[in-house]
């Protein structure tokens, strides 16, 4: 019963309690101080993605959280890098998007036009997963209106393309990535010219406006120019003029009359051929025409006159006539020679020269720079004197012709442009520079880092000992001077039927017995005991 006693007692039982409690407190301390720091390792995945990532994690024992949404995973912040690198190699995540995989998944007897969409939406979903792989691009979807081919050439119509954009918090598109996207789709399709290709982002803004205003509104792309240009010329001022003033005494503003208008001009010129001979000859006719005949009728009109020709004969040779002689009528011989008759001849040429013809087409492009206006202020010169004391001083005016001449060549100043430079001298004032006093050790973010950390290991060693020190050690202590003050004085502990033992092993053996014998009596006692 004494046992019983010591072991049920209101005393022992509640500091047994208290030492589990303690000793419970103490775990969930050491627990909580060992428990990892949980970062994102991928934030709004399909179902499909999450479902393998998850089965991934669990295959490589790796701890992992999901939000109450479902989209997001956490693993331990250690561990972000290396997972993310794993997954990458086994694919994951593939995303919602689907690809050329599609085609692999082909029924048998797919009808043409089905054959024709899985292409459309698997072309798609290549595009999309490019354009994803841009490190501004969260999310992309691609729209193409693809045309059928016809025979005719006068009906044939380009296709054209639409994209959507997801840009990261904080992030945006720069339009020569913007010409990149539009370039890469355009290329990636058979016959869609860039122009057909539409970027805009997730606000709704028009990314693909390529310079074109219909409302006639400032465009922020020449906005941007003009500052970038006007930047340039500052730069090369101060850039040219710094080893000769030094950087903190010279004040550079360029203001640039741009001109955005876009023209085209057709010019034909017709001018006179001044020089014949090195004119170009382009056709050239010449005719040439005789009229007339050697033996045309001759002699006084009448019979003889009109008899036609006697038949030609081979003349007779003849010796020569002697001289004195004359010929008779009728002897025969050569017979004289009658006069040839008159022969018309007609000659034409003509000869075409080639027209002297100029045409000229000039189209001129946008961002002309019609004006450009420069203003620059110069620092006197800081003088040191004998004494020590520093003394400002103005230019000389050759120095200052000197400035102005190297700010005219360095922006390519025309007077014929109406450019105008304006060099001053003045003295500047300087405002007194506030000294920034150096962060403490104890407020710089890594030391504020390595105390929350530490602090974190100090908290649960301190409540494990104060755990030790506080309540076991003292609870141990009682526990001792109970069992001490019971071992010296056993018969005050012991009701009078074992009064008459000699010793306390004695007094247990009588109360086992009387336990035995009496149980009635023994439990009286024990109510006793408990009641009191």
């Amino acid at each position: 019963m004494a046992v019983l006693t010591q072991l049920f007692s209101p005393q022992r039982l509640g500091m047994t309690l208290t030492a589990v409690a303690m000793v419970a407190i103490a775990v969930g301390a050491w627990l909580w101080a060992q428990a990892p720091d949980y970062r994102v390792l991928y934030a709004n995945v399909a179902e499909r993605d999450g479902g393998a990532i998850i089965t991934a994690l669990q295959q490589m024992n790796v701890p992992y959280r999901v939000s109450a949404e479902g989209g997001t995973i956490l693993v331990p912040a250690e561990q972000v890098p290396e997972l993310r690198l794993k997954l990458a190699s086994q694919g994951l995540p593939k995303g919602s998007l689907v690809g050329f995989e599609l085609m692999e998944n082909e029924k048998l007897g797919s009808s043409q036009f089905l054959e024709q969409v899985n292409y459309q939406r698997a072309l798609e979903g290549e595009l999309a997963r490019s354009i994803q792989s841009l490190s501004e691009v969260q999310a992309a979807r691609v729209h193409l209106a693809l045309t059928k081919p016809s025979v005719f050439v006068r009906e044939q119509q380009k296709p054209s393309a639409s994209v959507l954009v997801n840009l990261y918090p904080g992030r945006t598109l720069q339009p020569s990535q913007v010409s990149a996207i539009m370039h890469l789709v355009a290329a990636s399709v058979p016959d869609l010219p860039t122009q057909n290709v539409t970027v805009v982002d997730q606000n709704g803004n028009l990314l693909s406006a390529d310079g074109q205003n219909p409302n006639g509104e400032l465009d922020p792309n020449q906005l941007k120019y003009v500052a970038e240009l006007e930047n340039s010329y500052v730069k090369r001022i101060e850039t040219i003029l710094t080893p000769i003033v030094g950087a903190e005494n010279l004040q550079a503003q360029v203001a640039a009359d741009i001109d955005f208008s876009q023209t085209e001009h057709a010019e034909e010129t017709y001018k006179p051929n001044q020089d014949q001979a090195q004119a170009a000859i382009r056709s050239q006719q010449t005719s040439e025409s005789t009229s007339g005949a050697d033996n045309i009728a001759g002699g006084v009109p009448g019979a003889l006159s009109n008899q036609p020709p006697a038949p030609a004969s081979a003349p007779i040779a003849a010796g020569p006539t002697p001289a004195g002689s004359t010929s008779k009528p009728g002897a025969t011989g050569a017979s004289p020679t009658p006069p040839s008759a008159p022969m018309n001849l007609r000659k034409e040429a003509t000869t075409n020269y080639e027209v002297d013809r100029t045409i000229r087409h000039v189209r001129q492009l946008a961002g002309n720079l019609r004006r450009l206006s420069v203003a620059v202020v110069v620092n006197y010169r800081r003088e040191t004197g004998a004494d020590g004391k520093t003394t400002l001083k103005p230019l000389s005016q050759e120095e200052m012709t000197q400035i102005t001449n190297l700010v005219k060549e360095a922006t390519g100043f025309d007077s014929a442009r109406g450019d105008t430079v304006s060099v001053a001298n003045a003295s500047f004032t300087t405002p007194e520079k506030e000294t920034v006093a150096e962060l403490p050790l104890w407020k710089q973010p890594e030391t504020l880092d390595l105390a929350k950390e530490i602090g974190r290991y100090l908290l649960a060693a301190g409540v494990a000992f104060y755990l030790i020190f506080g309540v076991l050690k003292p609870m141990m202590r009682r526990l001792a001077a109970e069992r001490a003050s019971t071992a010296s004085a056993p018969s005050h502990a012991l009701p009078a039927v074992t009064a008459g033992a000699d010793s306390y092993e004695q007094a247990l053996d009588h109360t086992r017995q009387l336990a035995r014998e009496e149980p009635r009596a023994v439990a009286n006692v024990v109510k006793q005991w408990v009641g009191s």
